[in-house]
């Protein structure tokens, strides 16, 4: 298998922009690329969606385990030239500091995927062999197969660099790059692009592997990527098997304002014989006919306004509500489903209304990382006192005087560090803040299924 993990030393080194173009000049090769993210990430995953035309995949430890994180990878990669797996935060930055808990480090072993380190060499010159050095000694089972300077102005500088990392660390210099603005992707790019950005971001990737390819050497990279063929006991057979069904369907919001979804979800639920009916809560008119409905997480609170106007899709989707169609929706999906949303200038819209409450945004992060919930009740998920893994990641916080569904729990080398109520649930449909990967406990399709016949 050619397959390669690009790490940083730490976050906002450059992984992204890196990993963004060796994508694209591999694509620009003619090579199929299969692009994976390590973590929970759902921004950095469209980008490499939409360079390299196949599905990004998340490797999430936390919410997998080894057996299906490589499944994924096996699947994924059947028919690709080459898979390229984005790392997350710093090479060995995870949950709590355990080195094999959540880390890039750790899904390279698992996948026996040789590392390409990135390092910010800005102001450095052989120092930064002892900090190469020090990321190669703390987990000797870790391959470093390469390393790539970043912020390097001069050619000069990089030959300084070169000879004191390759010397001292003995890891090879694959190449650096230059600091460069043009490259840099802003915020109001997250989720799903726009059509008017597309020809706008394809030239700025065309440009970035470009550059990619004056400055670091692909050839290499490619060669240092053939590697260890992984195995996997887990299957989906028997699942599917006992839980095969047919003449049903779903409707899945998907738009600019709800897009973040793990591919891994909607897969599964294909194989189970679904049908999958896309829906736009902005622009469509009313939620297609269905026997079941997901909405995703994303960006509703920019587009609140739109999600206001479009009264026959609310209406639409209470209707739905009221003849029992199981509905889950998480995070951005709880905050349609409430009352009312305030954008950041606490200006007032009305959404569906399924749930009484108002969401709200808010300055910082709230309840951000890896959490559990435990069902204090039956929901259309989880049984009474089943676990669902997941993380939250939200810049609002949803007012209710709605009883919750869950206990929600953070731990910290295993101990628990937190603890609060979430979830909201009525009749067959389920809010929620929290994002889960449905593999981490087939349980709950199973009961979602079963719920369409109630």
């Amino acid at each position: 298998m050619k397959k390669i993990l690009i790490a940083g030393t730490n976050s906002g080194v450059g992984k992204t922009t890196i990993s963004l173009g060796i994508m694209q000049a591999l694509t620009k090769r003619n090579m199929k690329v299969q692009p994976y993210k390590v973590g929970p990430d759902y921004i950095d995953p469209s980008y490499h969606t939409f360079i390299t035309g196949r599905h990004s995949r998340n490797l999430d430890s936390y919410m997998l385990d080894d057996e299906k994180i490589k499944y994924i990878v096996n699947e994924a990669s059947k028919d690709a030239d080459i898979s390229v797996v984005e790392g997350v935060m710093g090479l060995y930055d995870g949950l709590g500091i355990d080195l094999d808990s959540c880390t890039s480090s750790y899904a390279s072993k698992l996948l026996k995927t040789p590392i390409i380190l990135v390092i910010n060499a800005k102001a450095m010159a052989a120092s930064a062999a002892a900090m190469v050095l020090g990321y190669k000694m703390l987990d000797e089972n870790v391959n470093i197969g390469g390393v790539i300077v970043n912020n390097v102005k001069s050619k000069g500088h990089y030959e300084i660099l070169k000879e004191a990392i390759e010397t001292y660390a003995k890891v090879e210099v694959l190449g650096y790059f230059p600091p460069n603005k043009e490259f840099s992707l802003e915020s109001r790019h997250l989720g799903l692009i726009p059509s008017v950005e597309i020809d706008s971001l394809k030239l700025k990737f065309n440009n970035l592997a470009e550059e990619i390819e004056k400055y670091i050497n692909v050839d290499r990279i490619i060669e240092i990527s053939q590697s260890e063929e992984i195995e996997s006991s887990f299957s989906l057979d028997s699942f599917i098997e006992k839980n095969k069904i047919e003449n049903k369907s779903i409707a899945i919001a998907y738009d600019k304002a709800f897009n973040f979804y793990y591919r891994e979800n909607i897969e599964l639920l294909e194989k189970l014989g679904l049908e999958i009916k896309y829906f736009s809560p902005m622009e469509d008119k009313e939620v297609p006919e269905a026997d079941y409905i997901y909405i995703g997480g994303g960006f509703p609170e920019i587009f609140c306004k739109e999600l206001d106007n479009n009264q026959s899709m609310r209406e639409s989707i209470i209707k739905a509500h009221e003849r029992n169609i199981p509905i889950y929706a998480e995070c951005g999906g709880l905050m349609y489903l409430g009352e009312n949303m305030l954008d950041k200038d606490e200006n007032n819209y009305k959404m569906v209304g399924i749930f009484e409450g108002t969401s709200k945004m808010t300055a910082s992060l709230k309840r951000f990382g890896y959490c559990f919930g435990e069902a204090k009740e039956d929901t259309i998920l989880a049984k009474k006192g089943q676990i669902i893994k997941g993380h939250e990641f939200h810049h609002s916080i949803f007012e209710s005087s709605e009883p919750c569904a869950y206990i929600m729990r953070k731990e910290k080398d295993n101990k628990i560090i937190d603890e609060w109520e979430g979830g909201y649930s009525k009749k067959n449909t389920l809010a929620t803040y929290l994002h889960t990967h449905f593999y981490n406990n087939l349980d709950c399709i199973e009961n979602f299924l079963n719920r369409g016949s109630k």
